[in-house]
C-alpha cells in the first residue's frame, strides 16, 4: 500500500445538528440516495451472540440494572465521533438506568489533531507532540487508541472535562480516572491537582495510573512534572485515559484515529493487553476504508482478508461471547477522481466473514448505493469533495440509519414491536 493516508477532513455546509432523528425529514428531498431495504444487520437473527447482546440491550431498555458495553473502533470517521456519538446518546439516554460511564477516551488536541467535541482534555500542545500508528515513519509505544501524545519538557498541566457538547441527559462524571502511559519509565511526576484522591495505584502490566476520588467529579487538573533536570531523553508517552465510576447502564466506547487500518493496528503492541481489561458486549469493527484506498491493481483481497480475520480472533480471545458486527466501507472516490472498485471486493470479503464466524453484518456501501454513490450524496451537500467523509447532516444520517438497523434486528430477536422501539428514539428530545 502506499503511504497515502485519508485525514479527516468534514468541511461544514450545514449547521451543527443536536441529537434530532433527521430521516423522517429528509426522505422526500434526499430519501433516493438512500437503499433503505439494504439497511439492515445482515445475518444477526442467525447469531447466538447477537441474540445474547439485544437480550442484555431489551434489559435496560425494560429498565433493568445492568451493564452493557459496546465498543466502536474505525480509523477517521470514528476519531470525529459524530455519527458514533449519536449512537451513543440514543443509547444512553434511553432511561434513568441506561446511562453508563464515559469510559475510555484519548487526548487528540494534544497529539495535534481533531479532538470529538463531547469532552475535552487541554495542556500547552506546543510541548506535546502526537504519533500516529497509521503514519510508517511514527515510532512510539501505542496502546488501544493507535495514537499517543509525547511530552519531553520540564512541565505541564492538564484540564480534563467530561463534558463538553454532549447531549446525554445527564452530565458524565466519574470517581475513577486512568491515565495509561509508558509506566515502565518514571520520568515524570503525575499528581492530581484540585481533588482530593484516596487511592492510586499503578498497573505496569496494561500500562496505566488509576487515582480514586472520594466524590464523583466531571473536571480535573493534571500536574506534569520533570522529577530531575539531569534526565537525558525523558518522555512521558500518554495514549489514554478513561473516565470511571460504578454506574450501571451502557458504555460506548468508540476508538478512531485518522488514516486507521488493520496493518497499521498490527503497531499497537499494547492493544491486545488493553483491551483485556474490558469484556464488550458488542464490538463495532470499522475498519476498512484506508486499507482499500490506493489502485485496483494495488489492492490485495487476500492480505485484507488475512488481517480483517486476524482481528476478528483478537476480539474473540478477549471475550468469545461477544457480539461481532461488521461494516462494510462507504463508497468513495479515489484521489477525487474515480469511483473506488476496490469497495465492492471488500464488500464480498466482509460478507464470507460474517458467514463463516456467525456474525451480522451492516453494509453501508450498499445502503448509500454501491459504486459511485458518493458522487451523488456530495452533490447533495452530505459529503465534502473529498468524497471519502461526510457533512454533519451526512454522519447525523448515518446515525440514524444505524439506529433503525439496529432496533430491526433488536425487534426480530426480542419479539418487540419495531415500530414502538423507533417511535421511543425517535422522539426523545422532542
Amino acid at each position: 500500500m502506499r503511504n497515502t493516508f485519508i485525514l479527516l477532513f468534514i468541511i461544514i455546509t450545514t449547521p451543527f445538528f443536536g441529537q434530532k432523528y433527521h430521516l423522517d425529514s429528509l426522505k422526500p428531498t434526499l430519501g433516493h440516495l438512500i437503499n433503505f431495504e439494504a439497511n439492515t444487520f445482515k445475518m444477526a437473527e442467525q447469531s447466538p451472540t447477537f441474540h445474547k447482546f439485544f437480550a442484555k440491550l431489551d434489559s435496560i431498555y425494560s429498565g433493568k440494572q445492568q451493564k452493557l458495553h459496546i465498543f466502536h473502533i474505525g480509523g477517521s470517521h470514528i476519531q470525529a465521533d459524530i455519527y458514533s456519538n449519536k449512537i451513543r446518546t440514543y443509547l444512553q439516554n434511553t432511561n434513568t438506568m441506561s446511562q453508563g460511564q464515559r469510559g475510555f477516551v484519548f487526548p487528540y488536541q494534544l497529539a495535534h489533531t481533531n479532538n470529538p467535541s463531547n469532552y475535552r482534555i487541554e495542556g500547552n500542545k506546543s510541548k506535546w507532540q502526537g504519533y500516529r500508528s497509521s503514519i510508517k515513519k511514527d515510532s512510539i509505544a501505542w496502546g488501544l487508541s493507535g495514537i499517543t501524545a509525547a511530552f519531553r519538557s520540564v512541565s505541564d498541566t492538564i484540564n480534563i472535562k467530561a463534558n463538553h457538547r454532549n447531549y446525554t441527559k445527564q452530565p458524565y462524571e466519574f470517581n475513577k480516572l486512568r491515565v495509561f502511559y509508558n509506566t515502565e519509565k518514571s520520568d515524570y511526576e503525575l499528581t492530581i491537582l484540585d481533588s482530593v484522591f484516596i487511592s492510586d495505584t499503578l498497573n505496569l502490566d496494561k500500562k496505566y495510573r488509576e487515582f480514586r476520588f472520594n466524590k464523583l467529579i466531571e473536571e480535573v487538573n493534571l500536574s506534569l512534572i520533570l522529577k530531575d533536570s539531569t534526565t537525558i531523553n525523558p518522555e512521558f508517552a500518554l495514549m489514554g485515559m478513561e473516565f470511571m465510576n460504578d454506574s450501571y447502564g451502557i458504555e460506548y466506547t468508540s476508538i478512531g484515529v485518522n488514516g486507521g487500518s488493520f496493518a497499521f493496528y498490527d503497531r499497537t503492541v499494547y492493544f491486545e493487553k488493553q483491551l483485556q481489561l474490558y469484556q464488550p458486549d458488542l464490538f463495532i469493527i470499522a475498519i476498512g476504508t484506508n486499507d482499500g484506498y490506493m489502485p485496483k491493481s494495488e489492492f490485495d483481497p487476500e492480505n485484507f482478508k488475512l488481517y480483517y480475520e486476524s482481528f476478528i480472533r483478537m476480539v474473540q480471545r478477549v471475550n468469545p461471547d461477544c457480539a461481532i458486527l461488521l461494516t462494510v466501507p462507504n463508497d468513495d472516490y479515489y484521489q477525487r477522481k474515480i469511483p473506488n472498485p476496490n469497495t465492492a471486493v471488500q464488500q464480498q470479503v466482509i460478507m464470507e466473514l460474517g458467514e463463516k464466524y456467525k456474525m451480522a453484518v451492516w453494509d453501508f456501501y450498499e445502503i448509500m448505493g454501491g459504486l459511485g454513490s458518493s458522487n451523488k450524496w456530495y452533490q447533495n451537500k452530505l459529503m465534502p469533495r473529498d468524497r471519502i467523509h461526510f457533512t454533519q447532516l451526512g454522519y447525523s444520517i448515518m446515525g440514524d440509519l444505524f439506529m433503525d438497523a439496529l432496533i430491526a434486528a433488536w425487534a426480530q430477536s426480542t419479539g418487540r414491536n419495531k415500530d414502538e422501539l423507533l417511535q421511543h428514539y425517535k422522539t426523545l428530545h422532542e
